[in-house]
């Protein structure tokens, strides 16, 4: 049996810089961040030669890889060299769908990884993340970028630079521990209570590019400034580069926001929010709040009738929890 456990996470400024639309023409640049909240993929050796796939509330049961009918699951299969015998299942925290937490990336890192390793190969993060992309952008052609792929695989508190070609540079941040853990500290994840199809949204915002460049020059600059503010000892700053980031972002296309998220975000501000922004492309999902160490109490209790999400930050990016193969004879 192998297990993969690998993280989801919140981006804080530069969403949507990696697009191509836009890196193709200018560096793109997020700030991101794996969360302990996590999608596992268990692999077990099965006697007979066909391939189960467990998956939310559906069971596959086929006799080749060509007839999975999950997208993911069959592309990593493929890249990996899998060929039968064998049984896939998959366990997420939160729900896979329209959660804007990266989670379609995360599932496809972990499959990757998962299925390398059942396969007897260890691969770096590097590997599973340009993989991950080539699976969703080159053979499922998502109109999506490459953050999700990159700090599932990396994890940690990352910045992100994306070049023309798809070339993606991971570097760390190089902030002390007493500030990421301020930082950790004022995070504040909360539920929309709505979910939405982020491939609309971003193929819109991809379509709209040209027209929005001016704010996402302004959003790219943004990634740089909560960047310093980590580097300079400031996790406030990254509260307030949030507020301005999400200010930009609404404006971009029909949809990222509506009434009920306006109004939740005006009352966190009131309550003591520095910033905050809804997570992933937009419209629904997760909306993540920073407050200061003094504000943090009287937030929680304005915001007491929403689910909140306690979250922490995740050092490590996909991993391998668990490998126990054992011989079947056949």
């Amino acid at each position: 049996m192998i297990i993969s456990q690998t993280p989801l996470r919140v981006s804080f400024t530069g969403g949507g810089t990696d697009l191509p639309a836009y890196c193709d023409r200018a560096e793109g640049r997020v700030l991101s961040a794996a969360i302990d909240k996590y999608i596992h993929v268990i692999v077990q050796e099965r006697f007979d030669d066909q391939i189960h796939v467990n998956y939310a509330k559906r069971k596959e049961v086929v006799a080749s890889v060509d007839e999975v009918q999950h997208p993911l699951a069959r592309e990593a299969m493929r890249l990996a060299g899998m060929t039968g015998g064998f049984e896939v299942t998959t366990l997420a925290d939160i729900p896979s769908e329209g959660s804007g937490l990266g989670s379609s990336s995360s599932l496809t890192v972990g499959y990757l990884n998962a299925f390398h390793s059942f396969m007897g190969r260890q691969v770096d993060a590097e590997t599973l993340a340009r993989q991950a992309c080539e699976i969703e952008i080159g053979r499922m052609r998502k109109p999506i970028g490459r953050q999700d792929q990159y700090i599932a695989a990396y994890g940690g508190v990352r910045f992100l630079r994306f070049r023309r070609g798809g070339r993606v540079e991971v570097e760390g941040v190089c902030a002390d521990t007493k500030v990421l853990r301020e930082l950790e500290n004022g995070l504040l994840l909360y539920f929309s209570g709505k979910t939405r199809r982020a491939d609309d949204l971003l193929a819109e915002q991809g379509r709209r590019m040209k027209s929005n460049r001016k704010a996402m020059d302004g959003i790219r600059a943004l990634a740089d400034e909560a960047r310093a503010a980590l580097e300079s000892g400031d996790a406030d700053g990254v509260g307030r580069a949030l507020d301005r980031n999400w200010k930009l972002k609404r404006s971009l296309a029909p949809g990222m926001s509506d009434p009920d998220i306006d109004a939740f975000y005006a009352k966190a501000k009131r309550r003591g929010a520095l910033g905050g922004k809804v997570t992933g492309a937009g419209g629904g999902g997760f909306f993540l709040l920073y407050a200061p160490a003094l504000k943090r109490a009287g937030l929680r209790a304005a915001l007491k009738d929403h689910r909140e999400l306690p979250i922490a930050l995740e050092p490590d990016g996909s991993k391998i929890i668990f490998n126990q193969k054992r011989r079947i004879w056949k």
